[in-house]
C-alpha cells in the first residue's frame, strides 16, 4: 500500500504539495488505521485553513512544520486496528484530513464514537464525534456535502429566530452555507438579500433563494427595512463596513461566520459603524440546543430542514473527482474562487 497527504502552506493557502505517507506504519495500543473513502470539498474548508491558528483547525491532523492538513467531512473505514472499539471494517462519518489514510484513536461512547488522541483533547467535541455509517449509499455524497454546511445554516437561522427581523443580508451568497440560511430564513418570512461577486449574480438570481442579489461593488445602493441582520460569510472587512454604512440604524445584528475571502486578512480593516460584529461559532450553539432539546430532537429538526433544502433545490449538482492530482487541482480552483455555485464537489482519494 502507498498513501499520501495533501499539505497546505499555512502561510499561503494557494500553495500545496502531495506528501507520501506510510499506511503500513506500526499502530500503538488504541490506534486504528482508516482508509478515507470520500469527502466533500467546499469554501467552508478554506475557512478552516484561514482561521486555523485562531480556532485550532490545524491541530486536528499533525503535519510538518509550516504545513497543515485541512479537515474535510466524509467517510472512512478501519483497515487495521489495535483499538478494541474500532474493528476492521467499521465505517464512520466525520472529520478527516485530505489524505488517503489516517491514524486515529477511536473509542465508543453511548452517543457514538469519539477520537481520543491527546492532541485533540482540548478541541471542540463536535469535531471529535464520529457516527457509524452503514454500507456505501447514494445519499452519502449529499451527507458529506450538506450536513456540515447546512447544520451551520440551521443553527444560524435558529439563533436569528430569537430576534424580530424583517431583513437579512448575507455576504458570500454563493456559498452553500449562505444559501442554506437564505432558504430557511425565507421560510420564516424574512426578506433575504445576497451579496456576491459580479460573476455569480446572474446564477444566484435563477436559484430562487434570494429576494434580491447585489454585487459587492453596488453595496452602497443597499436599502433594507429594519430590524435587519447582516451575516458575513466572506470575511472581508471593507464589505462589512460598507454594509453597516448602507443599513445604518436598520441594522441591529452583525454576525461573522466564515472567511471565503481569506485573502482579505491582509487588507484594510475599517471599523464599521453600528453594532459590533460578533463571531458565530456553530459548536457553541449545538451545545446550547443539545441542552435545550436533547440530541434526538436536534437531529430530527435538522434532518427535516436538510431534506426540505435538497428537495427544493434541484439545480444543485454533484461533481466527482478521484485521486490526489484531481484533489489538488480542485483545491486550487476552490481557493481562488473558480468554482460554480451550482456545483457540489466530492473527492474519492483512490482511483479504484
Amino acid at each position: 500500500m502507498t498513501g499520501w497527504d495533501l499539505l497546505v502552506d499555512r502561510g499561503d493557502l494557494t500553495r500545496t504539495r502531495l506528501a507520501p505517507s506510510d499506511p503500513d506504519v506500526a499502530l500503538a495500543d488504541g490506534e486504528a488505521l482508516l482508509e478515507v473513502e470520500s469527502f466533500a470539498l467546499t469554501a467552508n474548508n478554506v475557512t478552516y485553513g484561514a482561521v486555523g491558528d485562531q480556532i485550532g483547525y490545524w491541530r486536528f491532523f499533525p503535519a510538518p512544520e509550516g504545513w497543515g492538513r485541512i479537515p474535510v467531512w466524509g467517510f472512512a473505514h478501519v483497515v487495521r486496528s489495535n483499538a478494541p472499539d474500532a474493528p476492521e471494517g467499521l465505517r464512520l462519518f466525520g472529520y478527516w484530513p485530505m489524505s488517503s489514510y489516517t491514524v486515529a484513536r477511536i473509542a465508543k461512547r453511548p452517543s457514538g464514537y469519539v477520537e481520543t488522541s491527546p492532541h485533540r483533547a482540548e478541541l471542540p467535541p463536535t469535531y471529535n464525534a464520529y457516527q457509524e455509517a452503514g454500507p456505501p449509499a447514494e445519499a452519502d455524497d449529499w451527507r458529506s456535502l450538506l450536513r456540515p454546511l447546512l447544520m451551520t445554516s440551521f443553527l444560524l437561522d435558529d439563533q436569528l429566530g430569537d430576534a424580530p427581523l424583517k431583513t437579512l443580508v448575507l455576504s458570500s451568497a454563493s456559498s452553500k452555507t449562505a444559501m442554506g440560511l437564505a432558504f430557511l430564513a425565507r421560510k420564516r418570512g424574512v426578506k433575504v438579500v445576497g451579496l456576491t461577486s459580479a460573476i455569480h449574480v446572474g446564477a444566484l438570481k435563477t436559484f430562487g433563494l434570494y429576494d434580491e442579489v447585489l454585487s459587492y461593488d453596488t453595496v452602497g445602493a443597499l436599502h433594507a427595512e429594519g430590524p435587519a441582520a447582516y451575516v458575513d460569510f466572506a470575511g472581508r472587512p471593507t464589505v462589512t463596513a460598507d454594509v453597516h454604512a448602507a443599513l445604518r440604524d436598520a441594522l441591529t445584528i452583525s454576525l461573522g461566520v466564515g472567511l471565503t475571502h481569506w485573502e482579505a486578512l491582509a487588507g484594510p480593516r475599517p471599523a464599521p459603524v453600528g453594532p459590533t460584529p460578533v463571531f458565530f461559532f456553530a459548536p457553541d450553539r449545538i451545545r446550547q440546543r443539545m441542552k435545550d432539546w436533547g440530541a434526538a430532537e436536534l437531529e430530527s429538526r435538522f434532518a427535516a430542514a436538510l431534506a426540505a433544502f435538497v428537495a427544493a433545490n434541484p439545480w444543485l449538482a454533484l461533481r466527482h473527482h478521484a485521486g490526489p492530482e484531481a484533489l489538488q487541482a480542485l483545491y486550487a480552483d476552490l481557493v481562488t474562487g473558480r468554482v460554480s455555485p451550482d456545483e457540489g464537489h466530492i473527492v474519492r482519494p483512490t482511483l479504484k
